[in-house]
């Protein structure tokens, strides 16, 4: 997984934190924003773990603080649920004018709230995941029971909430009372997939049961059976991000390339688009060529050179252990490291002269087993005898031609 630190503003013109979570190998398929739990931050380790099961599946996350939280700007005491969502419509903004409006909103906890409002002004949206979500946000009033006699009567309080004291005020209250979640999730018009623990002591499970019945299909349950509210074993948050991942795919149009066939073993194809990413097919099995960064690639696999450079160690590693195997010597493990010196730039423009064509390739070859001095000798002897060191030895030709 690929992060990024990015910052936004909301309307307020302040300046929100987030990191956009980008697939490890490939651009990614579609954009999800990510609202955490009330009082939480984007770093959350569930909200980590739920963004890193997304970007596994090809999904890019942006997952951010609201204002007043974490790293974000701006304060606590003058936000409200309306707030909230106003920070995921700025969000979505974000990712629509810099990267690509997200298709994907998956909201914890009151957060899956604010998702389930907030769908309704993306039209971008096809789908909302929400993770132990009140039915309604006036819910975390029971999260401010010590101090709401007080905020009713001098207008703010000062309360704790998961063991840190946050200024609330009268206007908070009086938001989330107004909130009229139920008729927002009746037309919804996207497909939802709600996610509870039965076990959920913060956020009971009936509010999962009353989204489930007041919403339209597509709708979909997953039970979080076992884990706590804020899903702090990794297996649980992992689990969650998955699931999201595995369900979104039925309601997304992902354009599915033309496959990549030939008659020949190996195939390789690049459009325009993609500056040296390069899509590769070896025989049924696919992988993706690129080059690093640095001379302007994606960094979305390994570069030509380095997978010649494989190619001899892994033809090593394998004659190695065929040869010992013929011979019946305990050879356990082979290992072979490798690195590959080469001026690109130079064999790029000017290839007609020899001298750039001097390649020059590093090979420690490690052997694990009990192996006297001679067997191991030998086997070093061998390495330089695999079919691809000989053919990168002998007179090579390569044989072009248009196909018609």
């Amino acid at each position: 997984m690929r992060s990024e630190k990015v910052t936004f503003l909301n309307t307020d013109g302040e300046r929100l934190a987030a990191r956009l979570e980008l697939p490890a190998h490939q651009y990614p398929d579609h954009y999800a924003l990510f609202a955490h739990c009330f009082t939480c931050n984007k770093n959350l380790t569930a909200v980590r773990n739920i963004s890193r099961g997304l970007t596994l599946k090809g999904y890019a996350v942006l997952r951010f603080d609201f204002t007043g939280l974490g790293e974000s700007e701006g304060d606590f005491e003058d936000t409200n649920f309306s707030s909230n969502v106003e920070d995921l419509v700025a969000a979505a903004q974000f990712l629509k004018e810099q990267y690509q409006a997200p298709a994907v909103l998956i909201g914890h906890s009151l957060g899956g709230a604010a998702v389930i409002r907030a769908a309704h002004e993306l039209p971008s949206v096809k789908a909302v995941a929400t993770i132990g979500a009140p039915f309604s946000p006036t819910h975390v009033t029971h999260l401010l029971s010590e101090g709401e006699e007080e905020i009713k009567e001098k207008g703010k309080a000062t309360v704790k909430i998961g063991g840190r004291p946050f200024t609330v005020k009268r206007q908070f209250l009086e938001d989330i009372r107004s909130q009229k979640l139920e008729a927002k999730i009746e037309r919804l018009n996207r497909a939802l997939l709600i996610m509870h623990a039965p076990q959920d002591a913060t956020v009971e499970i009936e509010n999962a049961a009353r989204i489930y019945h007041a919403a339209k299909h597509p709708k979909s349950y997953i039970s979080l059976d076992g884990a706590d509210h804020l899903l702090s074993a990794k297996a649980d948050s992992r689990y969650a991000g998955e699931m999201i991942g595995s369900w979104v795919q039925r309601y997304l149009d992902t354009e599915e390339d033309r496959p990549l066939r030939s008659d020949k073993d190996v195939a390789v194809r690049l459009s325009d688009e993609d500056i040296f990413t390069t899509e590769v097919t070896v025989r049924q099995h696919s992988l993706t060529a690129d080059e690093p960064p640095s001379v302007g690639g994606n960094d979305f696999g390994p570069s030509p050179y380095e997978l010649v450079t494989a190619g001899l160690g892994t033809c090593t590693a394998m004659t190695l252990q065929m040869y010992a195997k013929r011979k019946k010597w305990p050879l356990e493990n082979v290992t072979v490291h490798l690195s590959h010196y080469k001026d690109h730039a130079t064999d790029c423009e000017d290839l007609e002269n020899p001298n750039s064509k001097i390649d020059h390739f590093d090979r420690v070859v490690e052997l694990q087993g009990d192996l006297d001095e001679k067997q191991r000798a030998k086997l070093l002897e061998i390495a330089n005898k695999c079919p691809v060191h000989r053919t990168m030895h002998a007179p090579v030709q390569v044989n072009t031609k248009l196909k018609s």
